[in-house]
């Protein structure tokens, strides 16, 4: 006789919430899910949000530019040296 199925603890689905299961060569692995801000990850959050200021502390003197003219649309660095070079 199988053995019945018993209902996750509160413990257990805190958890399961953090992670979330992905295929990597066929095979399942479990990886903390993103952070996310309504919505937009932590990184687009801040570009979008920063001040000019906050962006010169952290060292991301390329998104200043963009962040006087209100056009924020990068994720990282490499991305606004992308755009800037076309």
């Amino acid at each position: 006789m199988a053995k019945p199925k018993c209902k996750l603890t509160a413990a257990q689905k805190l958890e399961k919430a953090k992670f979330m299961t992905i295929f990597i060569n066929g095979k399942q692995k479990r990886v903390r899910r993103p952070v996310l801000i309504d919505g937009l990850t932590l990184d687009e959050f801040y570009l979008r949000n920063a001040a000019p200021i906050a962006l010169h502390q952290d060292g991301r003197w390329e998104c200043i530019a963009e962040a006087e003219q209100g056009d924020i649309a990068f994720t990282d660095a490499n991305d606004a040296e992308n755009q800037k070079s076309s």
